[in-house]
């Protein structure tokens, strides 16, 4: 099948109908692998996707997104809107009314207590939470019975759906978490390895960066699910070994995020084990670009805490870097039909796309001729250009360790130094990468390089909290244990005002014009280089049924639903 047809299909093929009613855990085990290793199961701890989806299995959301991006109710009886009472004609307040007899799978009572205690751990004022963004313009949450949530916002909030929305927004256990508070937060490895949930399974053994070993969570709220007893959640290893686990050998029965060549995944799914799918999100390869200062000879909570950088400031050094990108070659060689050039932060919904800026065609000598009026010049003949007071224009480009992303490092690498730029590349492997321990150097946090690439999304089809990933007090530094979504530590007071304005304005017209802004402020302002707006790729065993492929929340999001096909 060709990726075009997969990808215009994604939906549609991934449809199903029910299973006929089994007895839970009547399907024995199930094996997901993603070869970027979880190295935390708290969302709050991690920005990285891979934590925030393995732990979506275990611990949920009281609302989250469907396959088309609706959002729907989960741990609620309806998903609270003006028309149905739940949000107040005056838009400050959104009532959640929790579904009656739910049970933490450790068969305590899950509360209202619960989920103001989630509020209160990510809003600490002495922690470093992930997903902080959720919570912007929160002005209380408040518990007025067992089974009623009343979130309280400062001024009238349009999109109150941040707070415990979606997989990076879950609930956690008061009685677990009530000692990990603040800086705590992270030091509490039993909790934080070990989460207390509501989901379909609960963890019998986690083994950071390399497996985890779940059980069927006997208080789940549905009877007859999940039709697996166990799950074998591996880690680790490669793209390329992912794919082949579940379309070749059949030794898995999932695999995320196959970032591969076209023609590997059609070889690959020529063996007949397993079906690749596919769909088109918000999901964004970028280079960030670091606007404070990495340099090693400052101190290990200096680095990537001191303004200004070098040179990455000067827009004439960030347009000219981007200008001499071959973006459709990158697509071609990358990802195929499962990829498409962008110039955005945010490439989707449509409506939030914004088309100012034009960067398909590749402009080496246009390149060189901006740095060189704006005084970069390579005064010394050895290919290395130096900045106006003499400092040679060398960078560290870093990303996770990954087939095609060090294809795009090698061609990129190429490019820069052709327009006198020195590139050192450098890869991490995606476990540490993405892992968010604030104890190591090599997290895409920590940010110790010049640039950065790798690829983001966000849940649901409002980019609105994932645009708040950009002010200005969410960048990750020592004070927040490094944890934080703004990775450039780009910062704006025309965009922190602009995003302040989007929180109360209503209207999807009204909104998408003033995110297209946004994403113009930060483009322009040299947060990042877009490169690719990529499909989501995984696959699954033709034996592994009910699996819906979902952009826009976890791809686990349905594990509760998945079962053995007959035969």
């Amino acid at each position: 099948m060709k990726l075009r047809t997969l990808l215009m299909g994604a939906i549609a093929s991934t449809a199903f109908a029910p299973a006929a009613m089994a007895e839970r855990g009547s399907d024995g085990n199930v094996s997901i692998i993603y070869w970027q290793a979880p190295s935390i199961l708290n969302p709050f701890l991690s920005g990285g996707t891979k934590d925030v989806e393995s732990s979506s299995i275990i611990i949920e959301p009281l609302a989250r997104y469907n396959e088309t991006g609706e959002l729907v109710p989960w741990l609620v009886d309806q998903v609270p809107t003006v028309d149905n009472g739940g949000v107040s004609a005056d838009l400050t307040t959104i009532t959640w009314k929790i579904t009656p007899g739910l049970l933490w799978s450790d068969g305590t009572p899950f509360t209202s207590a619960d989920v103001k205690f989630t509020y209160e751990y990510c809003t600490h004022p002495e922690g470093g939470c992930a997903q902080l963004t959720k919570f912007e313009g929160v002005e209380s949450v408040e518990t007025p019975d067992d089974l009623t949530v009343v979130v309280k916002f400062s001024q009238p909030t349009p999109n109150p759906y941040g707070p415990f929305v979606g997989g990076e927004s879950p609930i956690i256990q008061a009685a677990q978490f009530a000692d990990c508070m603040g800086a705590r937060a992270p030091e509490c490895t039993q909790q934080n390895f070990n989460p207390i949930g509501t989901g379909p399974f609960k963890v019998v053994e986690f083994k950071p960066n390399d497996v985890i070993t779940l059980e069927a969570n006997p208080n789940y709220r549905d009877p007859a699910k999940p039709a697996f007893a166990t799950v074998t959640f591996k880690g680790g290893g490669d793209a390329t070994a992912a794919a082949r686990a579940v379309m070749e050998t059949g030794e898995f029965d999932y695999a995320w995020n196959l970032q591969l060549a076209p023609d590997v995944i059609a070889q690959m799914a020529s063996g007949g084990k397993g079906t690749p799918i596919a769909g088109f999100g918000p999901l964004m390869e970028r280079i960030e670009l670091n606007n404070t200062n990495p340099d090693p000879a400052l101190g290990p909570d200096e680095r990537s805490v001191i303004r200004p950088h070098p040179f990455l400031g000067d827009p004439a050094v960030y347009k000219a870097m981007s200008m001499a990108i071959d973006r459709p070659l990158l697509v071609e060689i990358g990802y195929g039909q499962a990829g498409r050039v962008t110039c955005n932060y945010v490439p989707a919904p449509e409506a939030f796309n914004s088309d100012t800026f034009k960067c398909d065609v590749q402009d080496i000598e246009g390149a060189k001729a901006m740095l060189e009026a704006a005084g970069y010049k390579d005064t010394n003949g050895d290919g290395v250009r130096e900045t106006p007071d003499g400092k040679p224009m060398s960078i560290l480009y870093q990303t996770s360790t990954n087939a095609v992303r060090q294809d795009f490092q090698a061609l990129i690498k190429q490019w820069w130094e052709e327009i006198g730029i020195q590139t050192e590349l450098r890869n991490i492997n995606a476990s540490v990468f993405f892992g968010g321990d604030p104890g190591s150097p090599d997290t895409f946090q920590k940010f110790y390089a010049d640039v950065e690439m790798y690829a983001n999304t966000f849940n649901g089809t409002d980019p609105q909290s994932y645009l708040g990933n950009l002010l200005c007090d969410k960048a990750p530094r020592p004070a927040t244990q490094w944890q934080g979504e703004n990775i450039p530590r780009f910062c704006s007071e025309e965009y922190d005002a602009l995003y302040a304005e989007l929180t109360r304005t209503a209207g999807l017209e009204a909104r998408a014009a003033i995110a297209r802004r946004l994403n113009d402020i930060a483009i322009e302002g040299g947060a990042m280089i877009p490169l690719v707006h990529r499909g989501r790729l995984s696959a699954h065993a033709n034996s592994l049924g009910g699996v819906v492929l979902n952009v826009w929340d976890s791809e686990l999001w349905n594990v509760a639903d998945w079962y053995r096909k007959d035969g």
